[in-house]
């Protein structure tokens, strides 16, 4: 491998690391702004008016429809999730009360000279009792810490629509800039793998964004039908731990429904299943197919590269490593990496 392309491969995903830590707000502002840019463009040509003039326009059209959509959805979901965390302490402690009664139905059982509770049963529902304890602990820390992070999400935001602003204004001087590091004989392939990066990652935005939203239209539909409280706030914590691997859909419905079952409500436990299954069905029929003609990638590497990515540098590591995978095949495309292995 060329040593120049080695050194722009180590450089790129150095950078990269950063733009998903530090440069968080920047990075999304840059994705918000190529994607107002063709509307940008357009506004240029319709209208006659100068750039500064076309990207205001855009870029305040977005913060409008933001502002909207938060105003609108966001103090729904924020009223239903204070309302489910606020409740979730009770529910927990009465699980803890159920179980115990469960424990001491089964110690009456066996001193009447039945026959003896297996230890290991016991044992089981006092685990049972003690991880429902460390979950209320964990929950009311999970609530301060949240609170304690809408001062920096604001500060994030606040970066963020800024950032929109002049991103779009100063996109085709930033893409001509970044050229100009290079040699004329090598701007064809970095424009190159520019284009095919920039499709792939937006393929594999709009890809995550679908497969997020079935998820979530399965699971607000099953929780309306079973009748649980606060649907759409439920629905959208599925589709939070859903995005993380490995843990998926399962990780927040099959807890639920044995929790269902123990406190006698079968009904919804077994219901609880059945939406589980259906999702995991669903998603497994059309997710190969999404990814693939999106991104260009197959299922099992993307899988691989999310997994591989959330254990090197955590959540960021989600988005980071099929970008990683995209990357890399889109400098292969391009011919950054072709070479000849000799053989003596």
């Amino acid at each position: 491998m060329p040593v120049r392309a080695l050194l722009l491969m180590v450089g790129s995903l150095a950078f990269l690391y950063l733009l998903f830590t530090v440069g968080s707000p920047f990075l999304l502002a840059l994705v918000v702004a190529i994607f107002l840019e063709p509307l940008t463009v357009l506004l240029m040509n319709k209208t006659r008016i100068n750039r500064l003039a076309a990207s205001t326009i855009t870029s305040s059209l977005f913060t409008i429809i933001l502002l909207g959509m938060l105003g609108l959805i966001g103090m729904k979901l924020v009223s239903e999730l204070g309302s489910f965390f606020e409740k979730l302490p009770d529910i927990l402690k009465n699980a803890n009360v159920y179980i115990r009664q469960l424990i001491e139905q089964a110690q009456k059982y066996s001193n009447n000279g039945d026959a003896p509770v297996p230890d290991h049963l016991e044992q089981w529902l006092s685990n049972i009792t003690a991880a429902l304890s460390q979950l209320s602990a964990k929950i009311s820390g999970i609530l301060f810490g949240f609170a304690s992070g809408i001062p920096d999400f604001f500060i994030f935001f606040i970066v963020f629509l800024v950032a929109v602003y002049l991103f779009t204004l100063s996109l085709p001087m930033m893409k001509t800039s970044f050229l100009s590091f290079f040699e004329e004989k090598s701007k064809r392939q970095v424009e190159e793998v520019l284009i095919s990066l920039r499709n792939s990652v937006f393929g594999f935005l709009r890809a995550q964004l679908l497969l997020s939203v079935i998820t979530y239209v399965l699971s607000f539909i099953g929780l309306l039908i079973l009748g649980t409280a606060y649907p759409l706030a439920i629905a959208l914590l599925i589709v939070v731990v859903d995005i993380l691997p490995v843990l998926g859909v399962g990780s927040a419905l099959i807890p639920w429904a044995i929790y269902q079952i123990i406190i006698g409500d079968t009904y919804t436990g077994v219901g609880l299943i059945l939406l589980f299954l259906v999702i995991t069905i669903i998603r497994r029929i059309v997710e190969p197919k999404i990814l693939g003609d999106a991104v260009g990638i197959g299922a099992l590497s993307a899988l691989i590269s999310l997994y591989v990515g959330y254990e090197l540098v955590g959540l960021i590591g989600v988005f980071l490593g099929p970008i990683v995978v995209i990357m890399f095949m889109a400098m292969h495309k391009a011919g950054l990496f072709d070479f000849k292995i000799k053989f003596n």
